[in-house]
């Protein structure tokens, strides 16, 4: 594991749903062009969901293990999934991040 910086920031969407099958179904559907902040008004079991799946600013440790290894090191503006969580299966999407 490299050091990570206390500094270091993001900020990133998803949308949680209780299967892997449904979570892929909505990347499928991303990825062939459909509006990712309305799927997860659609879809997402979280309530950020309301909010097209934005879970504004955050840091390292503040989210759950597993989440937060993708949003600290996948591609910037790539959805990401499906990442389960105990909370069920997401796809995530870092819409920023400063290191």
């Amino acid at each position: 594991m490299h050091r990570r910086y206390p500094m270091a920031r993001a900020t990133a969407r998803h949308i949680l749903v209780a299967s892997e099958d449904k979570c892929n179904e909505l990347k499928t559907a991303i990825e062939g062009g459909a509006d990712f902040a309305q799927l997860a008004r659609d879809n997402s079991s979280c309530p950020s969901g309301r909010n097209g799946g934005d879970l504004g600013s955050f840091g390292p440790g503040q989210m759950v293990k597993e989440f937060d290894t993708v949003v600290f090191s996948a591609p910037v503006g790539v959805v990401q999934g499906p990442v389960k969580t105990q909370f069920g299966y997401h796809l995530l999407e870092v819409t920023s991040r400063q290191d």
